[in-house]
């Protein structure tokens, strides 16, 4: 009977933590996109580094020009995916740190800007391999302590098992 109301708690407990983990996710997918019809990959990027520009807002048109404040005028060719133009530059190695404008026009007469950030120096360290929001660090150590327990009560649980001769 004990181990009826252990393992139902784990049960209950992955629930809780399934949930927990699918909450950000949910929340990352009905986040609002960007207005400005272009999208600029890294965010943030430091001197020496290549900023990849993309937009689907020129429709069928097969060519754009962009032009960074920093790194002067680049040119948007189709994509691999269709209706996509795609374009990269370089950030200049004199470039100040602060808020870079780009500014993507195609034919006949669509003109988008977006900014992205220059930063000093180029990021170091390792990934942060959580979930959810970096500020959030208390909800995402009360998951994973809620998911480690659950799995080692699932092991003593096993070893009751054998140590009275049940088989699972």
């Amino acid at each position: 009977m004990r181990n009826t109301r252990v393992g139902a708690g784990i049960g209950i407990g992955l629930v809780i933590g399934a949930l927990g983990l699918s909450a950000p996710a949910a929340v990352a997918v009905g986040s609002p996109a960007s207005d400005s019809g272009i999208h600029i990959r890294s965010g943030n990027g430091s001197p020496g580094s290549t900023v990849t520009v993309s937009t689907r807002a020129c429709g069928s048109e097969t060519y754009g020009k962009g032009t960074s404040e920093a790194a002067g005028a680049f040119h948007l060719f189709a994509g691999d995916r269709k209706g996509e133009l795609v374009g990269t530059f370089e950030i200049p190695e004199g470039a100040e740190p602060g808020v870079e404008t780009v500014i993507v026009k195609c034919p006949p007469r669509i003109k988008m800007t977006d900014t992205y950030k220059i930063t000093d120096r180029v990021p170091t360290g390792a990934v942060d391999a959580g979930f959810g929001a970096t500020s959030d660090k208390g909800t995402q150590l009360a998951v994973g302590g809620v998911l480690i327990i659950g799995a080692a009560a699932g092991g003593v649980i096993r070893v009751r098992r054998r140590m009275s001769g049940i088989r699972t």
